[in-house]
């Protein structure tokens, strides 16, 4: 008998040791909130705060030194009756739309012209995707030179040998938001490429073999195998390329800063004028709110018809 209660008795002393060890592991489980407390301190002060400020500044009209008036939701009235916040509304929206296709078809292309191991296609790679990295200040002054409208400018040389006049692109009313989108495109192409590229590596490669055995062609192998296997991919494409998209500023606060006659206005600098130049930031607080909204529709839009395609 007293051989029989020994053996439960060691078990137990042996697994003591283990129960406080996980009990400490347990305790500690703060230390990598710790770690992590200073930016998460600064990102609520300069994140958190500010949108908190944005959303009650929305609902007053904004005294400096001279307090604020509780005016409700007269300032979401006045921006969505307002011609020039419906009109940058719209060339929001079409900035978005042309550079989330333009950014992805040609992030696709590339991806696809520059699959594979070899060292040659890295260093391309990595040339490709400079565009990314340069700062949008530099991307910018470079298309104003390239878009200069003399004669002489870069891109009217190239398109006089074909026998094209001239173009004003960013200075014309009629091709400064095709101009902007295309340096939207242009810098946002070598993102997607490298999230394709990243795709095009997890598609399973029998399924290319099972078609080339089939006799399947190159196009039907694309439209078939690639593209399928990259849905997911172009999900998660499209919510980021979006919400660029509707966020766009800098390129073109710096190409044409809303113009010429606001041709190229979109709601990030239409805000930017309301709240820094006109001093109403109650009305500018209420546009970003709208924005943001929407851009969480979207997001949220997206996403429900994602899962609801994969169920």
């Amino acid at each position: 008998m007293s051989v029989d209660h020994a053996e439960p008795v060691a078990v137990e002393r042996v697994a003591a040791p283990s129960r406080r060890r996980g009990g400490g592991r347990g305790g500690r489980w703060w230390i990598p909130w710790l770690f992590l407390a200073p930016a998460l301190v600064l990102f609520l002060y300069f994140k958190f705060v500010p949108m908190a400020d944005a959303l009650v500044m929305s609902f007053q009209n904004v005294r400096p030194f001279l307090g604020n008036q509780w005016v409700g939701a007269d300032n979401y009235a006045k921006v969505v009756t307002s011609d020039g916040f419906q009109q940058a509304a719209w060339h929001t929206v079409l900035l978005a739309l042309f550079q989330t296709v333009g950014s992805m078809l040609l992030g696709l292309i590339l991806a696809l012209l520059m699959e594979g191991q070899s060292r040659k296609l890295s260093f391309i790679r990595s040339a490709a995707f400079l565009p990314v990295v340069v700062p949008m200040a530099v991307v910018a002054e470079l298309w104003r030179i390239i878009y200069h409208p003399t004669g002489d400018g870069m891109l009217n040389s190239l398109i006089g040998i074909v026998g094209l006049g001239p173009s004003g692109f960013i200075n014309d009313p009629h091709t400064s938001m095709a101009s902007v989108i295309v340096t939207g495109v242009w810098r946002g192409a070598p993102y997607d490429m490298m999230i394709f590229l990243a795709g095009l590596a997890g598609v399973n490669r029998d399924l290319y073999e099972a078609a080339i055995v089939d006799g399947a062609s190159r196009m039907r192998r694309l439209l078939h195998v690639t593209l399928p296997g990259l849905r997911s991919v172009f999900t998660i494409l499209f919510i980021l390329a979006a919400i660029r998209g509707l966020r766009v500023f800098t390129e073109v606060f710096l190409l044409t800063n809303g113009g010429p006659n606001g041709s190229t206005e979109v709601v990030m600098t239409l805000i930017t004028k309301l709240g820094l130049e006109q001093n109403r930031l109650g009305v500018a607080s209420a546009g970003a709110v709208l924005l943001f909204l929407a851009t969480l529709l979207l997001t949220v839009l997206v996403s429900i018809l994602r899962s609801r395609k994969s169920q």
